[in-house]
């Protein structure tokens, strides 16, 4: 892999476009969805199968994981990922319906992007960021649900461009995903850098595209430090 040589905590970066991830990075995934998994539970009813919902919440974040790692591998075609999550999780319950599965993942995307949760910093380092370069997106998430997303929590109007990987054609970790955005802002690779939370998604698959990364180890994951890495948003404005 081709990692940038690790920076000094005062060298800044000289770059003409930043790049975002969305989910996990700027919209809080983890929070907005155990809110719509709760309205969902209740809802739905899900109390009458047996299980509590502080149960149910850490199965469905690993299937969906699954799921998502399996889309990303094009193993797995959206309209299945929207449903297959659910029925992954209550299986694991001993709660096998494929209908009601499908019900609650239709209400789901529903209302998940209704909710309005940001990673913490999320509003000031953009303010910052956006009086200093074009600000942009580049994310695996589908094409309606995102715009969902940035209009409702407020910080649409931060970016010039929002990349998913339906308009793209290609999803990360793919290099075309980045060549595709790269050709939209007009801008060469070596002046452009992705912003993540994703160690192969955003910073390992950006690196060998031929972008500067800087991977947002929010989770404080141990690494081998051959790579540029903040724990905190603001941490940002070290290197641009």
């Amino acid at each position: 892999m081709n990692y940038l040589t690790p920076l000094k905590l005062d060298e800044k970066l000289k770059v003409e476009q930043v790049i975002f991830d969305l989910d996990h990075t700027l919209w809080d995934f983890e929070t907005n969805a155990r809110l719509s998994i709760s309205e969902l539970y209740d809802e739905f009813n899900l109390a009458q199968y047996g299980f509590l919902l502080e149960e149910y919440l850490p199965v469905y974040i690993r299937c969906n994981e699954y799921c998502w790692e399996k889309y990303r591998m094009n193993k797995m075609r959206k309209d299945l990922l929207r449903h297959q999550r659910f029925y992954l999780s209550l299986k694991d319950f001993g709660l096998i319906d494929r209908q009601l599965s499908k019900k609650i993942g239709k209400r789901y995307v529903e209302i998940s992007p209704e909710k309005t949760a940001l990673m913490p910093g999320t509003t000031e380092i953009l303010d910052y960021l956006a009086g200093k370069y074009p600000l942009h997106i580049i994310t695996n998430g589908f094409e309606e649900i995102q715009s969902l997303k940035l209009k409702n929590s407020g910080i649409d109007k931060f970016f010039n461009h929002v990349i998913t990987s339906e308009k793209a054609g290609k999803r990360k970790p793919e290099p075309k995903i980045f060549q595709y955005a790269l050709h939209k802002i007009k801008c060469s690779p070596s002046n452009a850098i992705m912003i993540g939370d994703d160690l192969e998604s955003d910073v390992k698959a950006a690196t060998n595209a031929g972008l500067h990364a800087i991977w947002y180890n929010h989770h404080q994951y141990a690494h081998d430090h051959s790579h540029r890495v903040i724990h905190h948003l603001s941490e940002l404005k070290k290197y641009l």
